[in-house]
């Protein structure tokens, strides 16, 4: 059952995505060569809390952290560690809190340091992808419009697009119907319209679509071990058009020294 939210629902959200947006603005100048993944995980709890928000994923099913993020051929749900990131990485950050009963979701790939031409454009391809399927989201659309936008758009620049794990519907739960693919046939599914807020995520790979999930039960890599990359926005369906509820301000993506300094792993 689709949820639709009310206006004073959706202005709830928005104060949500304001908190996301604010935090992954402020973690992305953060991602650079020497950086522990655990550190970057540590500074968006902190903020998240300073901020009265709720780390949405941390034990989420027994997810262990707040941030998942998720390392070169890792598409999603990577845990934070020690592990100390490289020049040449690409990285995925994906947060979500929750705020005044209601959740917001997320994310971002981010170059480390100077990459190849080749991560550079995967990433720009998933962001990219992301902006096709928002021009479907118009009321009267169907939700397979948005999938079929995105997957075109992948394919048209030689990438492929994961299948096994999909975007969804989110609000007073974090995951909520519908599920949103990244893939599919347009015309399918049901009708777009004021009140429905979905998280759009096209994740995408270098190489094939295929994907493992390793031994700690969460990290799902490509399976050929190419290089992933993520995006995703929480999005309402207004009477006005779509409104990105987690847009980041770049102007506003300051990081808190403070907080990071004060990390004990820092």
């Amino acid at each position: 059952m689709i949820i639709y939210k009310s206006d004073q629902e959706l202005e709830a959200m928005r104060q949500s995505g304001r908190i996301v947006a604010r935090i992954l603005s402020e973690l992305e100048p953060l991602v650079r060569p020497g950086i522990r993944t655990r550190d970057l995980d540590l500074y968006a709890e902190k903020r998240a809390r300073e901020l009265r928000a709720v780390p949405a994923f941390k034990g989420y099913r027994g997810y262990p952290a707040s941030v998942c993020v998720s390392v070169n051929e890792e598409i999603i749900h990577g845990i934070p560690s020690g592990r100390i990131l490289q020049e040449g990485d690409v990285v995925s950050l994906d947060f979500g809190v929750l705020y005044e009963g209601f959740f917001s979701d997320s994310a971002l790939t981010v170059p480390v340091g100077r990459v190849s031409a080749e991560a550079r454009k995967l990433v720009g391809a998933a962001e990219r992808a992301f902006a096709r399927g928002l021009e479907q989201m118009r009321e009267g659309n169907r939700l397979s419009d948005i999938s079929a936008a995105i997957q075109r758009s992948v394919e048209e620049e030689g990438f492929s697009v994961i299948r096994q794990f999909v975007g969804h519907g989110i609000g007073r739960a974090l995951h909520e119907e519908p599920q949103v693919p990244n893939f599919g046939t347009p015309g399918k599914g049901p009708r777009i319209r004021a009140g429905m807020v979905l998280a759009i995520e096209p994740m995408i790979a270098l190489g094939g679509w295929e994907v493992d999930v390793l031994e700690d039960g969460w990290t799902a890599v490509t399976r050929d071990r190419s290089l992933a990359a993520h995006f995703e926005h929480t999005v309402a369906m207004t009477p006005n058009g779509p409104e990105i509820m987690s847009a980041r301000a770049r102007d506003e993506a300051q990081p808190r020294p403070d907080v990071l300094k004060e990390s004990p792993h820092a």
